[in-house]
């Protein structure tokens, strides 16, 4: 039986990561229903930024990385969707911009997930191989029309 050994740094950042899945799937969920909880929303929004940002600590080759790379990008993502839900509130464009920022920062968290499990598979396929391709295309076409639905149903009343 294969044990399961992880320094404290790989360990937290891979529970900040489940957290931030787990509660991001609950929030497309509630958008998907058309309601927003703001406690729930805050978890996600905080655990996904903390995902990307712990990315950043661990020790990379020398250069510049795709992992890298994934966390700025999450990052910038997250900016206005961050500035839509709590300086817009919501208004007018701002609530598509959010939309479309939760839903892509929390499938760039599952990208990764993707990634990792892939890795950590017995005999790894390749990364770059048919059925990882398939398995990502199948997960961005699932969060296209998550996403979309969302656009069309998340209409919540900020008081």
């Amino acid at each position: 039986m294969p044990v399961l050994a992880m320094d404290p740094l790989t360990l937290s950042h891979t529970a900040i990561t489940f957290i931030a899945i787990a509660t991001g799937l609950m929030v497309l969920g509630q958008m998907l229903g058309g309601t927003l909880c703001r406690s729930l929303t805050a978890i996600f929004l905080l655990f996904t930024v903390l995902t990307s940002v712990t990315g950043f600590i661990f020790f990379h080759p020398p250069g510049f990385t795709p992992a890298q790379g994934t966390g700025v990008v999450a990052l910038l993502a997250l900016i206005p969707t961050l500035y839509g839900l709590y300086l817009a509130r919501l208004a007018g464009p701002w609530r598509a911009i959010y939309v479309i920022g939760a839903v892509f920062s929390l499938y760039l968290n599952v990208f990764v997930l993707v990634i990792q499990l892939f890795q950590k598979l017995p005999s790894p396929p390749v990364t770059g191989g048919p059925l990882f391709g398939a398995t990502q295309g199948a997960v961005l076409l699932g969060f296209i029309i998550a996403g979309w639905l969302a656009l069309k149903s998340f209409r919540p009343a900020m008081d």
